[in-house]
């Protein structure tokens, strides 16, 4: 089998605007991480591990953007909805990591903010440039390797039909349509989904009750401080694992009850967090904030010096 056929998005007669606005929301969230990552990688004031992981968590929205939006325009302004086996599996790969390094990356961050508020006399100590860079090179390749390991054992295995289910080519989708007994992969699929989800997020919740518990012992200073930075993170975490869920809910629907609304609903893991994240964290922590505004000051002000020599000249 060479091609799949992808479940199309709808048959409206506004399929005309479907393009446009997915062109919009593609541009936007390439343009708010971009700004996130610059602030980052600019600003020398900004070189500490907590903004590291947050540039590394925008550099993660445009991987798993890029691995869905070009793909889906095209689908939008074709009138067939064919991927090669190939592709498919490529954007099953970019997809899949995707999510497993968003899930890692917010789970390194949820430990930074433990050993910040709850360890503070330790932090630089613990946190040194190469224990940042041991956990991001574990939370790219924990992911890789988990999805890789899926990656090679579906990739010999023949399947059944070339209709899809979704609009996206994921791990779940794949499982759907083999023409082996999916018994094995489905139990296996549900312990890659307890270790790459379920563990972080247990993780994480263990280490918000110690953050709780010393703020309740702290001054209100203190509270609001570690509430200003720690927010941002519960919000997208919060955000991420319940558009995921209802990605993995709606990947073990039969396939012929799948609609619209559900297509519509499995995206959302690849839309809402890659444009969540910027706004987030641009808006809510000011030393972020501080240096975008300073960009924009510093752009207007040469703006218009060059038009005052256009002017003069």
């Amino acid at each position: 089998m060479t091609q799949h056929q992808l479940n199309p998005l709808s048959s409206s007669t506004s399929i005309n605007i479907e393009p446009v606005l997915s062109l919009l929301i593609y541009m936007s969230i390439i343009s708010a991480n971009l700004v996130i990552v610059l602030s980052v990688c600019l600003e020398t004031s900004l070189h500490q591990p907590m903004y590291v992981f947050i540039c590394s968590l925008c550099l993660n929205s445009l991987y798993g953007s890029t691995g869905f939006f070009p793909r889906f325009l095209m689908d939008l302004l074709s009138d067939t909805h064919f991927i090669s086996h190939p592709l498919c599996f490529i954007q099953m790969y970019i997809t899949d990591t995707y999510v497993g390094h968003e899930v890692s990356l917010l789970t390194v961050m949820a430990y930074d903010r433990f050993v910040a508020i709850c360890q503070p006399l330790h932090y630089h100590s613990k946190m040194t440039f190469r224990m940042v860079l041991i956990l991001l090179i574990v939370a790219v390749l924990h992911p890789a390797c988990l999805v890789g390991s899926f990656f090679y054992q579906l990739s010999s295995l023949s399947l059944c039909g070339n209709q899809l289910p979704r609009i996206v080519c994921t791990i779940w989708v794949i499982i759907k349509v083999l023409c082996v007994d999916t018994t094995v992969f489905s139990i296996a699929s549900q312990i890659f989904a307890a270790i790459s989800i379920f563990i972080p997020l247990s993780f994480v919740l263990y280490t918000y009750l110690r953050i709780l518990l010393v703020c309740r012992r702290s001054s209100s200073e203190f509270r609001g401080k570690a509430l200003q930075t720690c927010l941002p993170h519960t919000v997208t975490f919060v955000n991420f694992c319940i558009f995921l869920f209802c990605d993995f809910s709606l990947s073990w629907y039969k396939i012929d009850e799948v609609n619209t609304f559900s297509i519509v609903l499995s995206l959302e893991f690849l839309i809402i967090p890659p444009i969540i994240n910027p706004v987030v964290y641009g808006l809510n922590l000011p030393q972020i904030r501080g240096v975008i505004f300073g960009f924009l000051r510093a752009g207007k002000r040469n703006i218009l010096w060059l038009r005052l020599q256009l002017n003069t000249s």
